[in-house]
């Protein structure tokens, strides 16, 4: 065989630097596939089931902007948490955010073990085991570690955000950390925080105490010479 047709790359697309993956995924409108949630969870969970339509309408009249079929391009909409064992909260939250606009990348910010502490909300999960199960959800486009606990402009222009994801409610919740608020407040005057709806019938399981064994586990206990547990 001519060695000369293995290395032809004529049928194969270039990406050129000019052109980001997000534009190649999102540079028209597409629907997004997702199985039918069981009627126990319908029943369940008051967001579980609404439409593109409705998350889009929810989310344009808490920006007070027009209808999103005037917004072509694709936004990049922020939001950040713990992310502890990724639960249904935290999925259902970020289905309305990727639904919320024809077109959205949808960037996550997840705090650092410290900026927990800082919370008081100890995180249970390391840090890259949180990251790397949010990459893994159909409605992630961008992980961001280390997030701040208080957002600020810079970083809004530093990582092109068009609009901050919170749950309605949430900045007035006494029980919020008020570095984080402090931060969402000043999107607020900004104009760019989006609300999604808040989220009923998910039940509040007790996070179990840190202990310093939970902190620096020994991960090489059971391990074999190829890196595979036993």
């Amino acid at each position: 065989m001519d060695a000369s047709v293995l290395s032809d790359d004529s049928d194969y697309d270039i990406v050129s630097p000019e052109t980001s993956f997000a534009d190649l995924r999102h540079g028209t409108t597409g629907v997004i596939i997702e199985p039918p949630p069981l009627q126990s969870a319908q029943e369940t969970f008051n967001v579980c089931q609404i439409s593109a339509e409705d998350c889009m309408a929810f989310a344009c009249r808490s920006l007070g902007i027009s209808g999103p079929t005037s917004q072509t391009r694709t936004k990049r909409i922020y939001v950040d948490g713990i992310f502890d064992g990724l639960n249904v909260r935290d999925a259902l939250q970020l289905r309305q955010i990727k639904l919320s606009f024809p077109s959205v990348w949808l960037v996550v910010g997840v705090f650092s073990q410290d900026t927990c502490d800082l919370f008081g909300t100890p995180a249970v999960m390391p840090e890259v085991e949180r990251c790397e199960v949010l990459r893994h959800c159909r409605w992630v486009d961008e992980v961001l570690a280390d997030a701040p606990c208080t957002l600020d402009t810079s970083f809004v222009l530093e990582h092109k955000i068009d609009y901050l994801a919170v749950e309605e409610g949430a900045t007035v919740d006494p029980a919020y950390d008020k570095r984080r608020l402090k931060g969402y407040d000043e999107m607020k005057r900004n104009g760019i925080v989006m609300l999604t709806r808040r989220i009923s019938g998910v039940v509040a399981l007790p996070r179990p105490p840190r202990t310093p064994e939970m902190q620096v586990p020994d991960l090489t206990a059971h391990v074999d010479m190829y890196g595979v547990g036993y």
